[in-house]
């Protein structure tokens, strides 16, 4: 058998079934309609924002990456516990302002802005983070044409990257922000533009279990963050330092060391140079607070055996839930956590994989895993789901269509 992801903490068994904040799978379901069903858990979210909060310093402000999860209902329960929100495109844009949230709490990094994604941005008066020279010639001649002060960040291209990050975002030629060296030029130039100059965006990595890792990341970005602030010589208003925090998804993985990188932190805090005394600071996170926090739930339609392997045959698959198929970034095809909702206090009693719907050999949930026995009609849990699942998934392909999403 293949080992199975650790289920995340917080989960209950209600009369032998997987419950999410009080609630059984089969309960949620029945609310819903049908599956295939993401379930967030609101609880899970705010344990872990007081979390986070608890262990950073209390200078240090806190983002949400809507990237992670943009579902509505997530986003306005994050408006009453987060400082700020990072987006990444014009869609997302759209996509705060009808949850409701206010722009002003708002940066928008990534490469590729369009004039009509930064033409909104600027009326709206969201920070525009810039990721090139020529990116931020297009925003202060939009800002002129419009008679609009546009509110202005750069986002470093930095000399280092997250060490043992799943996704590196810095370090050496890369299409995310301007190179170190070229940062004091332009942000002369963008204050003598007469914008609102608003700093730095310094994000090296993500989905990191290093606490060791993740706090010299931090300690390189307030360096680069002050040498860079005295070569503009302007002061630094704001630096968003990233975030980098993982999740463990797979057997083995350990949850990162929140203490001891609160702990650091601290430590260079009390040692900041002068140049960044008056400086805001935040953290930018995504997946760390909302990833363990979803549940994908996904009903048994087949069994069936062939050359001795079992098969569950469900209704859902990698149209909703890319990464835990091993088709979104990972090299080696590992299992997420899975278990089987409808029997969640069962012992293992057969290896099975369970696969999807969809005519493609890469529509695996589970393979080979340690189970206890399902049928037709059980329901099948893959934890980890809160980031990166509805909306880094190709929902339409062959005609499937979303999955249902609520909030508990």
């Amino acid at each position: 058998m293949k080992p199975l992801g650790p289920i995340p903490s917080g989960y209950a068994l209600i009369d032998g079934e997987l419950a999410v904040d009080g609630r059984k799978a089969s309960a949620l379901v029945a609310e819903a309609g049908s599956t295939p069903l993401f379930v967030y858990s609101a609880q899970h979210i705010c344990r872990r924002v007081a979390e986070l909060r608890e262990a950073i310093p209390s200078r240090l402000a806190l983002h949400y990456a809507v990237k992670a999860n943009p579902f509505r209902p997530v986003l306005q329960l994050m408006d009453g516990l987060v400082d700020g929100f990072d987006i990444a495109s014009g869609g997302e844009l759209a996509q705060v302002q009808a949850a409701g949230l206010a722009a002003d709490r708002v940066s928008f990094a990534g490469p590729g802005k369009r004039e009509i994604e930064l033409e909104a941005a600027i009326l709206a008066g969201v920070t525009l983070n810039l990721e090139s020279a020529g990116e931020a010639d297009r925003a202060m001649a939009i800002a002129d044409r419009l008679g609009v002060t546009p509110r202005l960040a750069i986002r470093v291209n930095p000399d280092f990257d997250l060490k043992g990050s799943g996704m590196k975002m810095g370090g050496g030629a890369k299409p995310f922000g301007v190179d170190a060296d070229r940062v004091p030029e332009l942000a002369r130039r963008i204050i003598a533009s007469g914008a609102e100059w608003r700093g730095f965006h310094i994000f090296a990595g993500s989905q990191s279990l290093d606490s060791d890792a993740v706090s010299e990341t931090q300690r390189q970005a307030l360096h680069l963050a002050a040498r860079l602030a005295a070569e503009s010589g302007v002061a630094l208003p704001h630096c968003n330092l990233g975030g980098g925090l993982g999740i463990p998804y797979f057997a083995g993985d350990k949850p990162v060391d929140l203490r001891a990188i609160g702990a650091k932190l601290a430590e260079q805090f009390a040692q900041l140079p002068d140049a960044l005394t008056n400086t805001r600071f935040c953290l930018e996170m995504g997946r760390y607070l909302v990833g363990e926090a979803g549940v994908y739930l996904t009903r048994v339609v087949d069994r069936k055996e062939s050359h001795g392997e079992v098969f569950l045959v469900v209704d859902g698959g990698l149209h909703h839930q890319l990464a835990a198929s091993g088709n979104f970034g990972t090299v080696v095809r590992r299992n997420y956590p899975v278990a089987i909702a409808s029997r969640f206090d069962a012992p293992v009693e057969e290896e099975a994989s369970v696969v999807g719907c969809l005519c493609t050999p890469l529509d695996r949930l589970a393979e080979k895993g340690g189970f206890p026995r399902a049928d037709v009609g059980d329901l099948i849990a893959v934890f980890c789901a809160g980031a990166y699942g509805a909306s880094a998934s190709p929902a339409q392909f062959l005609g499937h269509g979303p999955a249902a999403e609520m909030l508990v």
